[in-house]
């Protein structure tokens, strides 16, 4: 029956001819697959609900474009061809050579405790779990003959190899596809290639911004690492904080040798920087392992290795080169967190002249800095340890807590909550309510904090200080801003929760000199808002309040990378445009790539049009940007006119299937970015999205890049294609 389709060009479908009968239409997208690897069955559950619509709209008279490509761009291939080099290597140094288990290290505790000025406590390196199989074992489970895995050492071997073995795959599965639109993608692909630059020359002309950004990074490429250039964390942000700076007033004197002359502090990530006013001490974890990092301002900050790395890449600290090229944190001193109980410290804005570090038991070294300011008034959490230290003389032996260091602080007031139960001790009322008897009781304290800190932030209003009698949200940017320009702070941040590289190594917070997406320009966002709760224009079948949520959500996107593959900014060659930025309009493609490119993508057959011929007046005239051709365009007027007709004829899509997880990126950018080329006709905007949830093997989402799948091939040589 494939075979029959196939010869009688079944799946076929041009505009009709000027002057035809008007006909409905029906156009059906799905986000072409990353050719990382063979399609598997996770690609093929999304995939039937594409085809299903497809058929169901022929059946219903309509004539119906159903196209399929396969996306090569950005990072994920590149860095599988990297992690497969490494395999090859480590397989011919021998069995001795190989590392136990999947890991990627990304700071070789060897090499770091043999360099002077690395930190080398027991937690100083960063492993990130790539699933049960490394890159070449992957490729063989993939069905990759052992003597051909060598070739997958070149990231473009990847873009020969794996797109025919899709379209056969989906042909197999029976896929109702117009096969003569196909593509591949980045500069392999020049047809493409010039379609991806004319979309960011009409991006640019309102929508992009060069500039030093905050964006998760990948040390280990150098570069901002997108969602789609992660193996773990899609979907995080960098998070701002306020870093406090409390100024170690006593540095012990042994320490000195090490340290030098330079000023101390413990520094302090907060969200809260206004409520600095009512800090009573600061907290430490008794076993957690501290650095003293070198600032570039001479300043010597004490903070986890993770936090210290991050400030390096934020302009504030120093880095240091190892032998082996890797960067690390100047570290000048270690000590526990039990070390550093009892320093005596001076807290911006504190009503107390000293305060000093007491232990928390529950402080998590993932997060923020592993120091921990103590606002007992507002937060459960300090009020709670406070309360613990002040009350428990057997924990004050245990951990060698002096008396002094806690009894004599009480509960500094800073804020009131009108009209509520909580006053202006919210933190203590809270603990009292709930009936909270320690700072290890964490379910409690969790749920206590969510119930004081938003009332806290927009209900508040200030009883200290300079803007006392104002609501907390209005002042907390001055008051922030205020301290990081008195030296008492600094601008931090961290990703939001763990990231992991393709490549294998965590990712930081940088700050990036790259060109970006404004997604967060109001009028811009406001739009893409107005089409998709207008019921007469848009559906969302699944997932409706997590689209608006994301419309809302996305910001300045960093759109720039360095490495991988893909397509060069016009403006600007040595930047490559990201794997999510160069596919969010490519829908218009669809419509005249068989005119454009013939199969030149997929197969030997010469392109219809060369591909220097497609300049930004010839697009913007085939996709309805402009009303007449370039005077001196070398395509012809008849087949500009073709080409017109097509898009104008199939555009808008009339439904984009996906996996649920592309509605916080790929699925918003796209309507942002047709909202951006199409400013004026919103008529061309997508017209339905439906997203599914995905397949899951042992409660894992099936992944190529985890080694947990069942390729499509297999799954209809087991099945057939009917059970598959």
């Amino acid at each position: 029956m494939q075979l029959l389709w196939e010869e009688h060009k079944a799946y076929e479908e041009d505009a009709p001819s000027p002057g035809s009968p008007p006909e409905e239409k029906f156009f059906v997208t799905f986000p072409y697959p990353y050719m990382n690897g063979k399609l598997h069955l996770g690609h093929a559950f999304s995939v039937t609900k594409a085809e299903f619509a497809a058929r169901f709209a022929r059946l219903n008279g309509k004539r119906v474009l159903f196209p399929f490509s396969f996306h090569c761009t950005g990072m994920p291939i590149a860095a599988a061809a990297l992690k497969l080099k490494g395999c090859i290597a480590e397989r011919l140094a021998g069995p001795q050579a190989a590392q136990p288990g999947p890991e990627v290290e990304v700071v070789q505790q060897e090499e770091a405790a043999a360099t002077p000025g690395v930190f080398k406590g027991k937690k100083s390196k960063a492993v990130a779990k790539t699933g049960g199989l490394d890159q070449y074992d992957i490729m063989l489970a993939l069905g990759i003959p052992q003597e051909e895995i060598p070739k997958f050492t070149s990231p473009e071997y990847w873009l020969d190899y794996f797109p025919p073995l899709a379209v056969r795959d989906l042909k197999k599965l029976g896929t109702a596809v117009d096969w003569r639109r196909s593509f591949i993608t980045t500069d392999v692909n020049p047809h493409y290639d010039a379609f991806v630059r004319w979309q960011f020359l009409k991006l640019r002309e309102k929508y992009l911004a060069n500039g030093k950004r905050e964006s998760i990074f990948s040390i280990a490429t150098n570069q901002p690492c997108a969602d789609h250039d992660r193996s773990d964390g899609e979907g995080v942000n960098p998070q701002q904080y306020t870093l406090i700076k409390l100024r170690v007033k006593e540095v012990p004197s042994e320490w000195r040798a090490s340290l030098g002359d330079g000023e101390v502090f413990l520094v302090a990530a907060t969200l809260r920087p206004e409520t600095m006013y009512g800090q009573t001490n600061c907290f430490v974890l008794p076993e957690g392992d501290y650095g003293f990092f070198r600032m570039k301002s001479g300043e010597i900050f004490v903070c986890t290795r993770r936090s210290a790395l991050n400030m390096c890449y934020q302009d504030l600290g120093e880095l240091q080169e190892l032998p082996s090229g890797a960067k690390e944190p100047v570290c000048l001193l270690e000590k526990t967190g039990q070390d550093l109980v009892g320093l005596p410290l001076q807290a911006p804005l504190a009503a107390y002249d000293t305060v000093y570090a007491l232990p928390m038991l529950t402080i998590s070294m993932q997060k923020g800095t592993g120091i921990v300011t103590s606002v007992p008034a507002e937060s459960p959490d300090d009020y709670a340890c406070l309360l613990d230290w002040k009350k428990r003389a057997n924990w004050r032996e245990q951990y060698s807590v002096k008396e002094e260091w806690c009894q004599p602080f009480d509960v500094v007031e800073i804020l009131e909550i009108p009209d509520s139960e909580f006053g202006s001790t919210s933190a203590q009322a809270i603990c009292e309510q709930m009936k909270i008897e320690s700072h290890k009781d964490k379910e409690k304290l969790a749920a206590a904090k969510k119930e004081v800190y938003l009332k806290g932030f927009y209900a508040g209003v200030m009883k200290v200080g300079p803007y006392a009698g104002q609501k907390v949200e209005d002042v907390k940017p001055i008051i922030r801003q205020e301290l990081i320009d008195q030296g008492l702070a600094a601008a931090y941040w961290e990703p939001e929760s763990r990231v992991v590289a393709r490549s294998g190594d965590e990712c930081v917070v940088a700050l990036c000199d790259q060109w970006y997406l404004k997604y967060s320009d109001e009028d811009w966002t406001q739009r893409v808002r107005n089409h998709i709760e207008s019921k007469s224009s848009f559906d969302m079948f699944n997932g409706l309040d997590n689209l608006n949520y994301a419309v809302g959500w996305l910001r300045d996107w960093a759109c720039s990378r360095t490495f991988g593959l893909g397509t060069k900014l016009p403006w600007d060659e040595k930047w490559l445009i990201e794997s999510l930025s160069d596919s969010t309009v490519y829908m218009a493609f669809y419509t005249v790539a068989h005119l454009i490119q013939g199969s030149a993508a997929m197969e030997d057959e010469l392109p219809k049009v060369r591909a220097e011929d497609l300049t930004e007046g010839v697009f913007d005239y085939i996709f309805c940007i402009e009303d007449e051709p370039p005077a001196d365009s070398a395509v012809s007027r008849d087949e500009l006119d073709k080409m017109r007709r097509e898009f104008q004829f199939w555009y808008p899509i009339d439904l984009r299937c996906s996996g649920k997880d592309l509605i916080q990126n790929h699925l918003t950018m796209s309507l942002f970015n047709h909202a951006a080329i199409w400013e004026d006709k919103p008529q061309l905007w997508p017209k339905a999205f439906f997203c599914n949830g995905h397949v899951m093997v042992d409660s894992v989402k099936m992944s190529k890049s985890t080694g947990n799948f069942l390729t499509l091939e297999e799954a209809i040589g087991l099945y057939s294609a009917v059970l598959a």
